[in-house]
């Protein structure tokens, strides 16, 4: 990824970048590099081409002697979409491109910024303006009602970097959306549009329009409330704005002489200049909304700043179950649109409640913010690690995520876009819901916000798990409706083992982010019948060797001695070894540390070929969709496992290391111009590097190899070589980084939207794990320790709160950002 957290990228060299501003389950929209706010999605809906008309932020600029004015569009030129396979992120509305050839743009847009805080300088020679935009929307580990805000921040400082005196207007518009549905592209006649009111309020500092629709019922699923809002009492507001033109219009109305002293003692007047445009009345006409336009204006001396801070908060709270789900068809369930609410509408009555703590906490929320970008950024993290590292939060508080008005986490494994229209069209979330195969990768989750993370246990345990002991890896919604636990589910068809040999190892990971012994004690009766499952219908003679059909993440069923499920199972018995011991069940302990040691001997010396791990098919097997031979990227992903959990070698380390060393140097594929795509397209161009999920470099590929073995996932990529950092393999795992980021570097994708089967993919918040790989640092408050391994200052989270440890051949320090620390240190 280019380093954005340490120059300024020019717009113009990064079209497909889009920093999503959204809370956790809120919905929200992304700022591009250019300045612009485009993927409205503040229904909830995913919807990655998502635009709101007339959306944004504009400026004039007037100069008494020598005459000027100019009036421009908060951003720069929108660039020509680069096309890269699979991505929307560049995409520009047509609004947009139309509103910037009408009102001009800034020359020069410059990108920087650690999210999820996001920066663009704007410069411009037909004006002395300066503009520095800042917009993020409230993030704090570990505290998810902060970080569960809906609403966006933005600080304009305008600069005046002239010679003379300078004034004008800086606006910001919002469109009334509720009632609009997130999918049907906004026109003259869009339906769920109509009704729509829009109204001035102004008081305790600010300006605002809020905005709802009274025509539609409290109830519906379109229901809400939007508000824009600016820190100046007196702004001009043109709360019922009929379009660009009509904007276009009140600004070049503007005035010094605004008469803004009347506000005084008539502050429910919107524009107290009274040679300008009439704002609309009423509600909106059929199909049509209204914009809100808030203005403030400004007066620069030659030198001088000035910042003016505006908000827009929403409050969608009806969420219903709006994805065709997996499982049998259920035909009894009719017209029923089952109820699942948002989170957030529990906290918040309306848009403006939101808007109210906005104005009261300003200030700590950005500091609170700031203060987590700059343990990244201040750390001994290369610049693209901390910027990698802090975008992986992006993907829990996309649209990809959300918490339902049970207080559940829910996540789907992405959001539907380019890359799913060939099965499952381009709105709404993808493959529904909590997937435990695909989840079994994401680390940013349990890192960032632990109590979501156990969350998504307390769901597989308490609801999905069958009376058997299975864990299906899909979970059907509302959750009191009948689970998958006796039907074909789809992708794969039978439950996912990888996805309940993950339910294991995020146990005891759960468990060392804070769960405690009370929650362990509640779960340990489950994790028995789990483990009593997947040992008696895959490891029935008890060698810690499977056998039979493994249903697994690559859609398909694996089989025999193979070691992708062969390591997952390694460590997953080590983990419920070490949970057991928590637990105080000694038996069940010294059971599956026996079926470990034979296990560990038996897939070594069955698979092992001298240089990685291949696959021995049993008698009877099928050989479609197998790799044999074939060197399959994720094949010690349970390795990765272990050394996340502090668990040790689970196969000899020297055959691991080789393993990885051949993965590395076999499936790297540099170039992909020539290259054959028999599926989806995630690298495409000669200079795009990109791990291969599996290759057959010596020959023997099937008939019927693996599916997708030929295709490039970032979240495969990031296991990969996060674990060649925990092996030592420094240089194998940074040309894999340097693959990824490079692909993502935002010239042609987004460094913040890695796609897989849909946009912001579960499966890549596996790059977590880079932190603990480069740093040493693992939390594990099961024990009461920190431990730390490499000399520098890096980031530690906990449950309890965050900050930077210190680490030198002499000493260790504690720094505390946020909350409490109660750990002791161990040195590795």
């Amino acid at each position: 990824m280019t380093d954005i957290l340490r120059q300024e990228l020019p717009h113009t060299a990064v079209p497909a970048l889009a920093m999503p501003i959204g809370g956790i389950g809120t919905g929200g929209f992304a700022v591009g590099a250019d300045g612009s706010l485009r993927q409205w999605q503040l229904h909830g809906m995913p919807n990655h081409v998502g635009a709101l008309p007339g959306t944004g932020f504009w400026l004039r600029v007037t100069q008494i002697e020598p005459p000027l004015d100019v009036v421009s569009m908060v951003q720069g030129h929108p660039v020509d979409d680069p096309g890269a396979s699979l991505t929307t992120d560049a995409v520009v509305p047509e609004w947009m491109s139309a509103a910037a050839d009408r009102f001009g743009t800034f020359a020069s847009a410059r990108f920087s910024g650690t999210y999820p805080i996001a920066e663009v300088g704007l410069s411009d020679p037909r004006h002395p303006v300066a503009v520095t935009m800042r917009a993020l929307n409230p993030m704090v580990p570990g505290d998810v009602e902060t970080s569960g805000m809906p609403t966006g921040l933005f600080s304009f400082t305008l600069t005046n970097t002239g010679e003379f005196p300078v004034h004008g207007t800086l606006a910001g518009s919002l469109l009334n959306a509720a009632g609009w549905d997130g999918i049907t592209p906004i026109g003259e006649h869009t339906p769920g549009l109509g009704g729509n009111v829009n109204r001035l309020l102004r008081g305790r500092g600010w300006s605002r329009v809020v905005m709802d629709n009274p025509s539609i019922d409290e109830s519906d699923q379109l229901a809400g409330q939007l508000v824009l809002a600016a820190d100046d009492p007196s702004a001009a507001v043109l709360a019922r704005c009929t379009g660009v033109e009509h904007l276009r219009a009140f600004l070049d109305s503007r005035a010094l002489n605004d008469g803004r002293s009347r506000l005084e003692v008539a502050p429910t007047v919107g524009d107290p200049q009274l040679n300008a445009p009439r704002g609309g009345s009423g509600a909106s006409a059929p199909g049509r909304s209204w914009l809100g336009v808030v203005g403030v204006p400004y007066w620069l001396e030659p030198g001088q700043s000035r910042t003016i801070r505006f908000s827009m908060s929403w409050h969608f709270p009806n969420r219903f179950v709006d994805i065709e789900q997996f499982g049998r068809p259920h035909p009894e369930a009719g017209a029923s649109r089952f109820y699942l609410g948002n989170g957030y509408g529990q906290r918040y009555r309306d848009a403006l409640d939101v808007q109210a703590e906005v104005e009261e906490r300003w200030d700590d929320l950005v500091a609170r913010t700031s203060r987590w970008t700059e343990t990244l950024t201040t750390s001994s993290l290369a610049p693209r690690e901390a910027d990698y590292l802090a975008a992986q939060a992006a993907y829990v508080r996309s649209p990809t995520c959300f918490i339902g008005a049970d207080g559940r986490f829910y996540g789907y494994e992405g959001s539907l876009g380019a890359s799913t229209w060939m099965w499952s069209g381009v709105f709404g979330g993808s493959c529904p819901l909590n997937c435990t195969h695909v989840w079994q990768y994401e680390a940013a989750l349990a890192g960032l916000w632990p109590e979501l993370e156990r969350d998504m246990r307390d769901t597989e345990f308490d609801v999905m798990q069958a009376p058997n002991g299975a864990i299906p890896h899909r979970l059907r919604v509302p959750t009191y409706l009948p689970q998958m636990t006796h039907e074909m589910i789809g992708g794969p068809e039978e439950p996912a083992l990888d996805g309940m040999l993950a339910t294991i190892l995020k146990s005891l990971r759960d468990v060392q982010r804070g769960a405690g012994a009370e929650w362990l004690e509640r779960r340990w009766p489950s994790l028995q019948r789990l483990y009593r499952h997947i040992a008696e219908k895959w490891d029935a003679d008890g060698d810690g060797v499977l056998h039979g059909i493994q249903p697994s993440t690559h859609d398909i069923d694996l089989a025999g001695v193979n070691p992708f499920m062969g390591t997952l199972w390694l460590a997953a018995l080590r983990a419920y070894e070490e949970l057991a011991l928590l637990a105080g069940d000694d038996d069940a302990a010294a059971e599956a540390r026996a079926r470990f040691e034979s296990g560990s001997r038996g897939y070594d010396e069955a698979i092992f070929d001298g240089t990685h791990y291949i696959q021995r098919l049993d008698e009877g097997d099928p050989t479609d969709f197998q790799w044999l031979t074939g060197i399959l990227s994720d094949q010690v992903i349970g390795q990765w496992w272990a050394h996340q959990l502090g668990l040790g070698h689970i196969l000899p380390a020297e055959h691991v290391r080789s393993a990885l060393r051949h993965v590395v140097g076999s499936n790297l594929r540099h170039g992909f111009a020539d290259f054959t795509h028999p599926y989806r397209v995630y690298a495409d161009t000669a200079d795009d590097v990109g791990l291969l999920m599996c290759s057959w470099p010596d020959g023997g590929r099937p008939e019927v190899p693996t599916r997708y073995a030929d295709e490039v996932w970032t979240g495969i990529e990031a296991q990969v070589a996060a674990h060649c950092l925990f092996e030592g393999l420094d240089d194998a795992g940074q040309a894999v980084l340097d693959g990824l980021w490079n692909r993502h570097d935002g010239s042609r994708r987004n460094p913040y939207n890695e796609i897989e089967c849909g946009d912001h993919y579960a499966r890549a918040m596996a790059g977590w794990t880079l932190l603990q790989a480069r740093s040493g640092v693992r939390v594990d408050e099961a024990t009461g320790s920190l431990h730390v391994g490499a000399n520098g200052r890096w980031p530690w989270v906990a449950s309890t709160g965050y900050g930077t440890v210190v680490v030198t051949d002499d000493d260790v320090a504690v720094e505390i950002a946020e909350g409490a620390f109660g750990l002791e240190v161990v040195r590795a």
